[in-house]
């Protein structure tokens, strides 16, 4: 489970000295935790850190790669004894738990760095707690909807922007014999991710923040009404039939085979879809329509993040560690399509030349002034992401169950936050 390895550049003195001047030489040890244990994650990671290494070569680093499930058990009491200096870890709900236990350093100093405030601003918000800032996200992915364009094309129809327009889209395409969308709500998370974007495009980024933290009444009518636009998909049989019984992967082949004709899904989705034999030229991706025109358009776009331990030994070695995972260059390295393959979150960044990932990096980027949600079992708190899911996925089946589900919930909502 762990592996660990040091590393002095004392070879590299020379030569950096005779490079720019740096500000302060960094000294000292400097402990990196990682949970990207997937080999081609952490072989990503190991690189990053073996560049940062050369730039600072009076700097001993020591990384510990921990898999990410014992991780997730084990961080809180790392946190807590034995602190690293750095480690990775979720961005919103997921690192509330311990900004609030003051177990992460306020960084706000590193975003009022122009370098940072600038270029990161996509993600300000769901690194942002109590109006501070704790940590730097250094990658993340776009949701939306990928589709079949030749599909589009027979049937005459263009991406749509507007709910009408989705409607009337989706009328064509049940009309000839297919369903609109995929979906697999055997594990419950994917149903989260329509009910992100139908209550962000209903009610707003601000309004499903203040649910997703319990401070908004399930049986909230502006809540009903999210549930109200759902329903008219899946009134008009907008979904494949069954799908309470497909994991997501699954519910693929029903796209492939031109069963259904698209996807509300993660950028992760192109890979298996590519695969199965799609072609760039049957595959395209457009932004989940707008409901409300009231709202600003806000994306489901989680992001994997590093934090400083409130009780790390070198922060200021932590600090430039940080400064530079988000510099526009390691962004571009460490995101690309060898690497992570997702999306860089430095809007100075170079971008793949894969047009899911550009269509992705612009639209989040430039077209999602809302903001960045993390998705929904990141957003709400454990307990009530899992009884919501159930409930979403319900609904999906038996929609006229609505009222009953809803303050099923509400119920819910009152007993875990009060906790």
């Amino acid at each position: 489970m762990h592996s660990m390895f040091k590393r002095t550049a004392v070879a590299l003195a020379a030569s950096v000295a005779l490079a720019a001047p740096v500000a302060a030489e960094l000294s000292g040890e400097l402990r990196i935790f990682l949970d990207t244990s997937n080999p081609a994650p952490r072989a990503t990671m190991e690189e990053m850190i073996d560049r940062f290494a050369e730039q600072h070569p009076g700097l001993t680093i020591e990384t510990t790669v921990i898999d990410r499930e014992a991780y997730k058990t084990q961080i809180r009491n790392f946190l807590t004894a034995d602190t690293p200096d750095v480690a990775t870890w979720y961005a919103a709900n997921r690192m509330k738990p311990y900004v609030e236990a003051g177990l992460f350093e306020d960084v706000s100093d590193l975003w009022a760095e122009p370098a940072i405030a600038d270029n990161l601003a996509s993600t300000k918000g769901a690194m942002t707690i109590d109006g501070k800032q704790w940590g730097v996200p250094y990658t993340y992915y776009q949701w939306g909807v990928y589709y079949r364009k030749d599909i589009f094309d027979e049937l005459g129809l263009t991406e749509p922007t507007t709910w009408e327009e989705e409607l009337v889209n989706c009328q064509k395409i049940v009309d000839s014999g297919r369903a609109c969308y995929t979906i697999g709500t055997k594990f419950l998370w994917t149903a989260g991710g329509w009910f992100d974007y139908l209550n962000m495009r209903t009610n707003g980024f601000d309004f499903h923040n203040q649910l997703a933290n319990g401070e908004i009444s399930w049986e909230d009518d502006r809540v009903k009404q999210t549930f109200a636009n759902w329903k008219q998909l899946i009134d008009m049989g907008a979904f494949i039939d069954n799908h309470q019984t497909y994991s997501w992967q699954e519910a693929l082949p029903f796209m492939v085979n031109g069963e259904a004709a698209a996807y509300l899904m993660g950028n992760f989705a192109v890979a298996p879809l590519r695969e199965a034999g799609l072609t760039d030229d049957q595959l395209d991706f457009y932004q989940f329509v707008a409901i409300n025109p009231d709202v600003e358009l806000a994306e489901d776009a989680p992001t994997d993040t590093f934090h400083i331990p409130a009780n790390a030994s070198n922060k200021e070695a932590a600090r430039e560690f940080l400064r530079f995972v988000v510099s526009a260059d390691e962004q571009t390295e460490i995101n690309n399509g060898a690497n992570l393959g997702q999306l860089p979150v430095n809007a100075q960044s170079a971008v793949d030349d894969d047009k899911f990932l550009q269509q992705g990096f612009t639209m989040l980027s430039s077209n999602s002034p809302g903001g960045v949600a993390q998705f929904w079992d990141r957003d709400a708190p454990a307990e009530m992401a899992k009884v919501s899911m159930e409930g979403f996925q319900e609904f999906m089946v038996k929609p006229d169950n609505a009222d009953r589900i809803l303050a099923k919930l509400e119920r819910a909502r009152q007993r875990i936050y009060d906790q």
